[in-house]
């Protein structure tokens, strides 16, 4: 089954504002979205079976869908879909790096083979360890008393770890943690992340800060700027916080050479911009170094929702939550939406990923037309 076209969907889709029980406006310290934008990709087949995948979008839509479909799309079509690791492995280009772009295609290959064979991806990959995943609930920035409420209400759903976005202010960032901690008593573990925001000195206060206060976090996620190893490494030898990368997993070298310096003590990885099949060697290294490692969620759709569940499920290497904010969709692009239940995403058994694409519903939200 060979593949005859590659299509890039660069899609916008609301996110329920706060005062209906959502989390928009979602904010960072690089932000806030109220609004998100996702690129998604259609994979077509000459046996009629249709592959997709979903990627984040943080470029213009139009230079993302051109290099998709003029620079990757070639490399694909005319190939076999189960032909994989052929396809990541085509890639060379001077002064370019555009490893993130092959992901949702390499995706939606999976997800086409899985069709083709009827089955479900997690047995193309080694096979599910568990039916569901557990997840983190995320909540951007807010004040110290709503960011309580969050916390409370994560509690009760059933989720184990809460996830916050920081970088603003970083001693508001503390103010929020400890607030949060004391209003569910210890009883939910916190990450936060602040997106590269904090300065050395600066992430070096919010751990101690946090750790005089009792308040020990699951980690602290991209605290300060990607390639920056030794600093890194400084950083987990001055806090008994732990320290996570996230951004710095979208490029393979990276992670290695943060696992080489001992700078890390969890990796935040995406099968968006790594590929399921680049996540399964990040874990590889990640398992041999006895990193931790979770999954990142940037405004996953449904079809990405998916991919991670087959991957984490499939990947003992995996031992912290995966990040979600699939709860707070305004709406869906999926036929039949996940539902979180006390903190877990089931693994779809349908073949492929398991998801059915509503086209109606991508052609509506679709901003390349």
């Amino acid at each position: 089954m060979q593949i005859t076209s590659v299509e890039a969907i660069p899609v916008a889709v609301d996110v329920i504002p706060l005062e209906e029980g959502g989390i928009a406006p979602y904010v960072t310290g690089q932000g806030q979205v109220e609004t998100s934008k996702r690129m998604l990709v259609k994979v077509e087949t000459d046996e009629g079976i249709t592959g997709w995948g979903e990627s984040m979008l943080e470029i213009d839509p139009l230079a993302m869908k051109t290099v998709i479909e003029r620079e990757v799309a070639p490399k694909a079509i005319g190939r076999s879909v189960w032909q994989i690791e052929e396809f990541v492995d085509d890639y060379f280009y001077y002064f370019v790096d555009i490893e993130s772009m092959w992901g949702p295609v390499e995706m939606a290959m999976w997800d086409a083979l899985g069709k083709y064979l009827d089955a479900p991806v997690h047995q193309l990959i080694g096979g599910k360890c568990d039916d569901a995943v557990d997840v983190s609930y995320c909540v951007g920035i807010l004040s110290p008393e709503e960011s309580r409420e969050h916390a409370r209400h994560a509690l009760e759903e059933g989720y184990s770890v809460l996830k916050t976005k920081g970088g603003l202010d970083w001693e508001q960032d503390v103010e929020r943690m400890i607030a949060m901690d004391d209003e569910v008593d210890g009883q939910l573990e916190f990450r936060i992340d602040p997106n590269q925001t904090w300065s050395f000195e600066e992430a070096v206060r919010v751990g101690a800060r946090l750790e005089d206060a009792g308040v020990y976090v699951q980690y602290l996620e991209q605290p300060i700027h990607i390639e920056t190893y030794g600093a890194y490494k400084r950083l987990r030898e001055r806090l008994r916080q732990p320290i996570a990368a996230n951004d710095d997993t979208y490029f393979s070298r990276n992670f290695y050479n943060l696992v080489k310096e001992d700078a890390i003590d969890v990796g935040v990885v995406d099968c968006a911009a790594s590929g399921i099949t680049g996540v399964k060697k990040l874990a590889g290294i990640a398992e041999d170094s006895s990193v931790t490692l979770a999954h990142h969620c940037g405004f996953d759709l449904g079809v990405k929702t998916a991919a991670m569940v087959h991957t984490v499920s499939s990947t003992p290497a995996f031992t912290l939550p995966s990040d979600t904010i699939y709860y707070a969709w305004a709406e869906h692009i999926v036929e039949d939406p996940f539902e979180v239940h006390e903190g877990r995403l089931a693994v779809p058994e349908g073949p492929g990923l398991g998801v059915t694409v509503d086209e109606s519903r991508v052609e509506a939200l679709r901003i390349d037309q």
